[in-house]
């Protein structure tokens, strides 16, 4: 069981909704979905209330910035984890290591519960001049790697159509 599917494309793509309507194909019981986005300025509460508007009330939905692990740990069913990319985001910017988000993606994946992850493809961009950019586009492409590995399914996601590369 395990990592069941992760979608990943660019920002915009559709890759929140192919996974919501992925997760509840799936789900025999209304799946949890993990929301990792931190509020830090109007724009970004925008993004998540449309994010909120497009699922409804068709998953239980938990807001955690960080804590991944402990607040999935008893969970049972389908859980959607969305937006792996701004969970980087978070552990950068709150001093958290790159070996602590592996951990926390190494011990969820080896749980039964079935996790469906969303992340951003930010390898298709210029090399940044800026050190964090760097640090959070070459940590965000190997996380993706490590779930690619540990998930049944992946899709890539491009103009709202996912297509399955695994």
């Amino acid at each position: 069981m395990g990592c069941k599917a992760l979608f990943i494309g660019g920002i915009k793509s559709g890759k929140s909704k192919n996974a919501e309507i992925y997760t509840l194909k799936h789900s025999k019981t209304k799946p949890v979905y993990l929301a990792t986005t931190e509020f830090f300025d109007d724009e970004m509460k925008e993004r998540v209330q449309k994010h909120q508007m497009q699922r409804g009330s068709d998953f239980e939905t938990i807001e955690e910035p960080l804590k991944l692990s402990k607040t999935l740990k008893n969970k049972e069913g389908f859980v959607l984890v969305e937006c792996v990319s701004m969970w980087i985001n978070n552990m950068l910017y709150h001093g958290k290591g790159e070996e602590e988000m592996t951990r926390e993606i190494e011990e969820i994946s080896s749980w039964q519960v079935e996790s469906v992850w969303v992340i951003n493809d930010v390898s298709c961009s210029v090399v940044s001049d800026n050190a964090l950019a760097r640090e959070f586009i070459d940590i965000n492409g190997r996380i993706s790697q490590l779930l690619a590995s540990k998930c049944d399914e992946v899709y890539n996601t491009v103009a709202g159509i996912s297509v399955k590369i695994k």
